[in-house]
């Protein structure tokens, strides 16, 4: 059973007093327990605000091939027939550049009627597009991810089929600039569309046909 209270000290317990030591190590506890939190409050802000992890430990560490962050990725490249407004007058500026500067001092060979040409080319749609794709396809070859034999593949696998399309006798520029001294340009009459296309087309706009008044 408890004790009693002595009338003494009129209900009220005495202070416990505890020795100079045991306070030190009581406080110190305190102060590590402090740290410790304030820690681990700093870490929890850390991962709150920290990226989505990769899946690699060696992520943070932004190694290549060590799963860092990728690469940004290079635009994707259009068909330039595809653009248009002032994508398509910039793109067409910018492939003027390399073929008036690059691509005819180069592979210009001479005008004849073998080999035909156009100083309007940008009009001809289709010459715009082989020598677009030529470009572009210059330009991934000459990086140095394609090696040592890249411009070797372009110029074998690319460069030959489309001077060989762009320039020939019955080609695109057949009725343009033959000869140096006769600059001439003209825009060939591409093939009607299909007998089965027009059928559709004539149907389509003629409508359900009016049913027919009964005859007396």
């Amino acid at each position: 059973m408890p004790e009693p209270i002595s009338p003494e000290h009129n209900g009220e317990l005495e202070p416990v007093r505890i020795p100079d030591q045991q306070l030190e190590e009581i406080e110190a506890s305190v102060r590590r327990l402090m740290e410790q939190s304030a820690q681990q409050a700093q870490q929890l802000d850390h991962l709150a605000s920290a990226p989505e992890p990769s899946g690699s430990p060696f992520a943070a560490f932004g190694m290549p091939g060590l799963g860092g962050p990728p690469p940004a990725a290079p635009p994707e490249p259009r068909p330039i027939l595809e653009l248009a407004g002032e994508e398509r007058e910039d793109e067409v500026d910018a492939l003027s550049d390399w073929v008036d500067d690059f691509f005819l001092p180069v592979y210009g060979a001479e005008v004849t009627t073998a080999a035909p040409w156009c100083l309007q080319w940008q009009e001809h749609d289709d010459v715009v597009a082989w020598l677009h794709a030529l470009w572009l396809a210059y330009q991934q070859h000459r990086e140095p991810d394609a090696g040592l034999s890249g411009l070797f593949v372009w110029h074998r696998d690319f460069l030959t089929h489309a001077v060989a399309a762009i320039r020939a006798p019955g080609g695109p520029l057949s009725a343009c600039m033959t000869s140096p001294d006769r600059p001439a340009h003209r825009l060939l009459p591409g093939p009607p569309r299909s007998v089965r296309t027009e059928k559709a087309a004539e149907a389509e706009g003629a409508g359900p046909a009016e049913p027919e008044e009964p005859t007396s």
